[in-house]
């Protein structure tokens, strides 16, 4: 029985170190190719915009997307991108995110035809694969929240994508970002797994698609 309760308490104590070393590998490698001032951000052709629900459950907003929203109207005004995919789950005809992204970017002053969706980025490893594979971006500027651009910059820098990021505003101190940021050290595991052993692709594949870019 102790001998079960040592074996217990060391593979708990791995999977905590490994834990821990994969999110800070994963912050570390993203740090330089991570922006917060439109001043300072190069400018790309295109910009993904990661997608999450607008509404928290139980209701009210969700920040996290009010601000995604506001941080890729401000780069399209900036001059810093001259189109923008949006991309998150529409995999159903009862959840629909991209359709919402798209509308809230309008009233933010983004023209509609420099808007394209992506409705089957169902999470952020399809979103990152299918901006190139759907959309042929190579090079361009995810926008979310630091902690979430971290890993996205990480999967896309595996598939060898060129990406910066662009943060949009975090919400520090809530419980929503607390509980965001411990689900994110179990997503960065799994995103390690993802590229490096199981080599997963994204659940949705599809034909290319035009991004309309404003000249």
């Amino acid at each position: 029985m102790v001998r079960i309760v040592k074996w217990v308490l060391g593979f708990v104590l791995v999977t905590v170190i490994a834990l821990v070393v994969i999110n800070m590998s994963i912050s570390k490698q993203a740090e330089s190719d991570l922006y917060k001032s439109i001043d300072n951000i190069p400018s790309k052709k295109a910009a993904l915009v990661l997608g999450t629900a607008k509404y928290r459950i139980g209701g009210g907003k969700n920040y996290f997307y009010l601000y995604r929203i506001r941080a890729a109207a401000e780069l399209f005004k900036a001059g810093k991108v001259k189109a923008i995919v949006v991309s998150g789950d529409h995999s159903t005809k009862y959840y629909n995110e991209t359709s919402k992204m798209q509308k809230d970017l309008i009233k933010a002053g983004v023209p509609s035809q420099y808007i394209t969706l992506d409705p089957l980025g169902i999470r952020t490893l399809d979103s990152v694969v299918r901006a190139e594979a759907i959309f042929d971006l190579k090079d361009y500027i995810i926008v979310s929240q630091r902690f979430h651009l971290e890993r996205a910059l990480f999967i896309a820098k595996i598939k060898g994508q060129k990406v910066i990021g662009y943060m949009a505003k975090d919400i520090p101190g809530t419980a929503a970002a607390y509980r965001m940021k411990a689900r994110e050290y179990l997503a960065r595991a799994k995103a390690f797994l993802d590229v490096y052993i199981l080599h997963t692709t994204p659940k949705f594949h599809g034909k290319k698609k035009k991004v309309n870019y404003k000249k």
